[in-house]
């Protein structure tokens, strides 16, 4: 089969290489439909060091299953699924407390940009979906954001305690962010906050929710937004993982507020001490998204055209072309790119 390799960075090669078989009865093989490219994997396309044996990548699909393992239950051979971006057994302590990221049985998906993958746990890891690879293509592009993007939106806003009547800042106008301001608005938020200076991406933004839009960064942007939100805003979502973009999140927030990082943090220092958060009563929350928890309550809105995620999807790409997808969010010319197989 065809698959997307990582060499090192910026060195994504797409090679042929042996298919992948079941290795545990609690495995399925599925063949992609459709794939994509996060932000975060970014983080080594930018970084990796150089190496003689490619890393497989990916870890958000949407495919049919081919065959399944003899201890998988739920599915069969045709279904469309849909995979959270971690493999999890989903009847764990930890999966039954929603935090299927810590299942003791898990592991990171990270060869999704494939023909074909195959899924540990995948009773619990696939979540079958109640319509054929025929659907219509807004749909299905909707349905994959299910895998990671609008589950860790969600996931932001949820842990934020966003609710009706709400001043919500987002900081970050990237695929995540933006979902994130979905989701606020869908959960009730009354004023949204975006930062974020690009502006196709903005305008998106405001069309999923956002009521201001904040351009400037560092002090100004603090300012900014404290002016909009009279003093500060009660609930904030950081959802880029670098270290300015929390300091914006420590600037924006009101005393006794929620930050809610869900941005995978590249950085290991960053104030949380007596000024910055503690004596401010300042919350700090968020962390990796258990969106296989978040699949059963997201799915009606998307079937029903209440929501539409999927616009997030600036660009359509076969999988020959994967590099070429990968240099283009690098560079910021595409926000999520979307891998059709």
């Amino acid at each position: 089969m065809r698959a997307a390799l990582l060499f090192g960075a910026g060195d994504v090669r797409v090679e042929n290489i042996p298919d992948p078989t079941l290795q545990r009865p609690t495995d399925a093989i599925v063949r992609v439909v459709l794939s994509c490219i996060c932000g975060s994997d970014l983080h080594d396309y930018r970084g990796l060091p150089a190496q003689q044996q490619g890393l497989q990548m990916g870890h958000e699909m949407l495919g049919l299953v081919e065959e399944t393992g003899s201890a998988v239950t739920g599915l069969k051979r045709g279904d469309l699924v849909v995979a959270s971006w971690t493999a999890q057994d989903n009847t764990c302590e930890f999966c039954r407390a929603g935090n299927q990221v810590n299942c003791v049985h898990g592991e990171m998906l990270s060869a999704a940009q494939a023909e074909l993958v195959r899924i540990p746990q995948a009773s619990g890891t696939l979540r079958p979906l109640p319509v054929t690879s025929e659907a219509e293509a807004p749909l299905l592009r909707s349905l994959l954001t299910l895998a990671d993007v609008y589950g860790t939106g969600h996931h932001a806003a949820k842990r934020a305690g966003v609710g009706a009547g709400d001043t919500v800042t987002v900081i970050g106008d990237g695929a995540v962010g933006l979902l994130a301001v979905l989701a606020a608005r869908r959960l009730g938020a009354e004023q949204i906050v975006l930062m974020g200076r690009h502006r196709a991406r903005t305008d998106l933004g405001r069309e999923f929710g956002a009521t201001d839009v904040v351009a400037e960064r560092g002090e100004e942007g603090v300012a900014a937004v404290r002016d909009l939100t009279a003093g500060g805003s009660a609930k904030v979502i950081e959802a880029v993982g670098h270290r300015p973009a929390y300091d914006q999140a420590v600037g924006v927030v009101r005393p006794g507020g929620v930050i809610s990082r869900v941005g995978v943090p590249q950085y290991e220092e960053a104030p949380i001490g007596v000024s910055s958060l503690f004596f401010r009563g300042i919350t700090l929350t968020g962390g990796p998204a258990p969106v296989r928890s978040y699949m059963d309550e997201l799915l009606p809105g998307i079937l029903d055209g209440t929501v539409n995620p999927g616009r997030v999807f600036d660009s359509s790409i076969g999988l020959t072309d994967v590099p070429k997808g990968y240099a283009a969010m690098d560079a910021r010319e595409s926000l999520k790119v979307l891998v059709e197989l």
